[in-house]
């Protein structure tokens, strides 16, 4: 069988997604305290058969730029202000039928116990179609707003991300898949023969178990990660049934997906069952000319100082203290060393500024902009599916819902003709549209992989 190319949406629970502009655009709805703006993407990318609509998360307002935060509020930056987006797919469950709904969960200041409850409800609550987007978060100013004075070390996260996984895993295998009797004329509700205690003792987590919620329609939720750093990438090829990336060239997504789908072999995983999705964002024309206006009216609007604010988050290290008009400096940071690597290349690369890798997190976090025709679209998305990139692709919104819209009717049409993506859904998981097999339960063994520092 021909492999299918697979799609996702990309939001967050808040009035921006990649792009900082977004909120500024005058086609751009801004009610996201609400859940109509939620519902109608939702059912746009459903309406596409997209595979998922991908939430994620971060846990602070920014603060790291100059220790402030009133520039990044009135601004409106990245993770000024957010909701829950827990809370946020467990009503778009409600609300659709099919697509996936994936939401992000962090490892460092959550318990096991709390994210597989919430997890196997969502599956449960959507019919099998939960996904859970691992990440170890990034900032000190998240660790504070939890109680603690200082964020973990990089390396000490995924440490303690593995454990983690390795606890949720237990128990949601606590209750075999028949464990539910529910018989009413004996009385039996449950077997308890087949419900187990887990009762782990590790160097980070302590639970008891079982779960209380039964076993959910896909097992567990899909894992989605994001690794970049080579140690994040081992954790990927570990854990991850889908892996988003952001890298703004062919070659870069070319060498990221080589090395994720390698490293996934050495811990005796099939390749086929990690699918990498880069992430874009279109701007879609009737004929090019238009496209392009459309991607400099969007692009005027970013502002670089706001994307330094988020680029400081992302990295946990402060920008503010540099010279805007110098080339970006190679330091070490302490939070995501993927993103600030593609910035490093990207200054290198094009002679670029501090004030222009600005400019361009600003325009969306170093996503690559696609920019025409819907076939001009559909090209670069074929190109970059066939040409060892991708495996599917993670829609990000220079305004919403409309590029959600204007993509889901122009683009996906064009790729279904090509025969490049479903024209109606399979299957009723989100397994089933990612085309992965029975969830498993028993995690790869960490020594079989151990090459981080590759």
């Amino acid at each position: 069988m021909s492999r299918e190319l697979h799609l996702a949406g990309f939001l967050i629970a808040s009035h921006v997604t990649h792009s900082h502009a977004a909120w500024r655009h005058p086609g751009s709805e801004t009610d996201y305290l609400g859940p109509g703006y939620y519902r109608r993407v939702a059912q746009t990318l459903e309406r596409g058969k997209f595979d998922f609509l991908f939430f994620a998360d971060l846990l602070a307002t920014p603060v790291r730029y100059g220790n402030d935060i009133r520039v990044p509020l009135r601004s409106g930056t990245q993770a000024s202000a957010t909701i829950d987006p827990s809370l946020v797919a467990a009503g778009l469950a409600n609300v659709t039928d099919s697509i996936g709904l994936a939401i992000t969960k962090s490892t460092t200041y959550f318990h096991p116990y709390e994210v597989a409850r919430i997890f196997g409800t969502l599956d449960h609550l959507s019919a099998g179609r939960a996904g859970w987007n691992v990440v170890t978060s990034l900032n000190q100013a998240e660790a504070q707003n939890f109680g603690l004075d200082n964020h973990l070390g990089h390396d000490e996260r995924y440490e303690r991300a593995h454990e983690f996984l390795e606890v949720a895993f237990k128990l949601w295998d606590s209750w075999d898949a028949d464990a539910l009797v529910r018989d009413k004329a004996s009385g039996v509700f449950a077997d308890p023969d087949r419900v187990h205690i887990v009762d782990h003792s590790g160097t980070w987590f302590a639970t008891r178990g079982p779960l209380t919620v039964p076993r959910s329609p896909q097992g567990r939720p899909v894992i989605i990660q994001a690794g970049s750093s080579p140690i994040g990438k081992e954790f990927a090829a570990r854990w991850a049934e889908a892996v988003f990336e952001i890298d703004p060239t062919p070659e870069g997504r070319r060498a990221y997906y080589d090395d994720i789908k390698s490293r996934a072999s050495d811990f005796g995983r099939n390749p086929d069952d990690i699918k990498v999705f880069p992430s874009f964002v279109p701007f879609i024309g009737e004929t090019e000319s238009i496209a392009r206006e459309k991607q400099a009216f969007h692009n005027e609007l970013a502002d670089p100082v706001s994307g330094l604010i988020t680029l400081s988050v992302h990295t946990d290290h402060d920008f503010s203290r540099y010279d805007l008009d110098a080339p970006i400096e190679d330091v070490a940071v302490p939070g995501t060393r993927g993103l600030f690597d593609v910035a490093r290349r990207l200054s290198v690369r094009d002679n670029l500024t501090l004030r222009d890798i600005g400019k361009l997190y600003a325009q969306g976090v170093l996503l690559p902009q696609f920019v025409g025709t819907p076939a001009q679209i559909a090209d670069q998305i074929e190109a970059g599916f066939h040409g060892g990139e991708a495996d599917g692709y993670i829609l990000s919104a220079a305004q919403a819902p409309g590029t959600f819209n204007d993509f889901v009717d122009l683009v996906v049409p064009e790729l279904q003709r090509r025969g490049l993506f479903r024209t109606d859904y399979t299957g009723t998981t989100l397994r089933d549209h990612l085309g992965l097999g029975p969830a498993n339960l028993s995690p790869a063994t960490r020594a079989v992989g151990a090459r981080a520092g590759r």
